[in-house]
């Protein structure tokens, strides 16, 4: 193995998975570019702004399918509390965007944003200070969901809380916050949230080219979210972590401080989760306490199963697969797309135990069988 294998961060690219999840991301994102920008408006290939919007979602969906595939698949916590952090980093592009608005708003204040003009506020929360700056804003979108995954996980994996137990408290602090968040006073918006958002960096969130910009970065923090996962659990720390999934005792015994893995894990997987959720919020248009909801942190856990636990690329299929049938679903029959998700699980349960990557796996086996090695002639 040369250097450049030796090096955790770049052994990703010698994986031949690796490669060909990239050439097909990279592929699609060229794809959907030149049949948006080079096709004319009406041609059967041509793809839409809205379109483009849409895959533009499904994309961050998929960022944070692997972030949770990461902890889950490769650490064994089922958490059920991503879409906090998801939700938080949100919450910090929000923040940014509302403070770009400026006396644009509806009471052409150019200090505080219109909620809270509207519920009478004479100050900028303390917390609000620095938003203004597109740097400090993204550096929290990142910051502000690790530094949660910080303390809730050094508090539960020095207790050494574990299993169905852990999924439970994950749960119960996305909940939790849901609820702070639905608040007036906490000064985020209540029940509407953030949104009328008009530029970003200054660019125009209603245009065209915006939107394919936002669908191209998405994708590209796709792809190095990817690499940094197959970086990790190929390294060193992801070797231990996949050790504490399965014998988390005899792991400790060996003289490993598994909590510390468990934790520099936990925190960089929400830090990812934040990222998709700051992706998600231009592209939307709002966000607003829904995302906390404890459904839809299942629903993310419910892509990564579909999709192939423990195998990353799988739980971006997970999330695309899914987030289109939705779409159609909820377009052709929206009383009945939780029943067809819920056959969709059973169905993979019952046929596809290791999701739709284990059939993959399956047909490249079968396909091997099929074609034994020549024997060698002398």
């Amino acid at each position: 193995m040369d250097s450049a294998q030796r090096f955790w961060l770049t052994r990703p690219f010698f994986e031949r998975a690796t490669q060909l999840f990239l050439g097909v991301l990279l592929a699609a994102l060229t794809l959907v570019t030149v049949l948006h920008v080079m096709v004319p408006e009406g041609h059967p290939l041509y793809v839409s702004a809205f379109t483009v919007n849409l895959l533009g979602k499904y994309l961050s969906y998929a960022l944070l399918a692997v972030s949770v595939d990461l902890v889950w698949g490769y650490l064994g916590i089922l958490s059920l509390g991503h879409g906090a952090f998801f939700a938080i980093g949100g919450y910090a592009m929000g923040m940014y965007l509302m403070r770009q608005i400026g006396d644009r708003g509806t009471y052409g204040d150019p200090i505080l944003p219109d909620f809270m003009v509207f519920l009478s506020w004479d100050s900028l929360p303390w917390y609000w200070l620095g938003f203004d700056m597109a740097w400090f804003a993204f550096l929290m979108v990142l910051l502000a969901p690790g530094l949660l995954a910080l303390v809730f996980g050094f508090l539960a994996f020095r207790s050494r809380v574990t299993g169905v137990y852990l999924s439970i408290i994950t749960q119960a602090l996305t909940f939790a916050l849901m609820l702070a968040f639905f608040r007036n006073e906490m000064g985020f918006g209540g029940n509407n949230g953030l949104t009328d958002f008009r530029e970003l960096l200054g660019f125009d969130l209603r245009s065209d080219a915006t939107r394919l910009g936002l669908f191209i970065a998405t994708g590209i923090a796709l792809a190095l979210g990817y690499i940094l996962c197959r970086a990790i659990v190929t390294s060193k720390l992801g070797r231990v972590s996949v050790a504490t999934r399965d014998a988390e005792a005899r792991t400790r015994f060996l003289g490993y401080r598994v909590e510390r893995f468990q934790l520099f894990v936990f925190v960089v997987s929400a830090m990812l989760a934040g990222l998709a959720g700051a992706l998600y919020v231009p592209q939307v248009g709002i966000i607003n306490p829904s995302e906390f909801s404890p459904i839809f942190s299942i629903e993310i856990v419910l892509w990564v199963a579909l999709g192939g636990r423990a195998t990353l690329y799988g739980a971006v299929i997970g999330a695309l697969l899914v987030n289109y049938a939705k779409t159609v679903f909820t377009g052709i029959m929206p009383d009945a797309w939780l029943f067809a998700l819920g056959a969709m699980f059973v169905l993979v349960t019952v046929f596809l135990p290791k999701g739709a990557a284990g059939l993959f796996r399956y047909l490249k086996r079968k396909q091997g069988d099929d074609h034994p090695p020549k024997e060698a002639t002398a």
